[in-house]
């Protein structure tokens, strides 16, 4: 599987941004998509994530100002985010997860600054 991300950038907080990817390759099965996220001298930490039964996850701090959206047959996820703070500046990864195998498959990073 291999994932395209796109998205990103520096916004004041407040502002907006979405991320987008697209996933390729052999999916099938029960999986997953989401983003995760990965600050400075931070551990990576889930963000939210679409399963392929229609469920959605959100960590905590991002419930109420980010939302997960999957199109199931163009095997893309976007998340938006809005009334970004700076502590949600990271480098955003996006995820691809198949319980089946149990195997990760990662995006390349791209990052999100909200700063004024």
């Amino acid at each position: 599987v291999q994932l395209q991300a796109s998205g990103g950038g520096l916004v004041q907080p407040g502002g907006s941004l979405s991320l987008s990817c697209a996933a390729s390759g052999s999916m099938f099965g029960i999986n997953s998509m989401g983003w995760y996220r990965q600050a400075p001298g931070q551990k990576r930490e889930s963000v939210a994530t679409a399963t392929s039964g229609g469920s959605t996850y959100y960590a905590d701090s991002v419930k109420g100002r980010f939302t997960i959206s999957r199109d199931y047959a163009k095997n893309t996820v976007l998340l938006q985010m809005n009334n970004l703070k700076p502590e949600d500046t990271a480098v955003y990864y996006c995820n691809y997860y198949t319980p089946r195998l149990g195997v990760d498959y990662w995006g390349k990073g791209t990052q999100v600054t909200v700063s004024s």
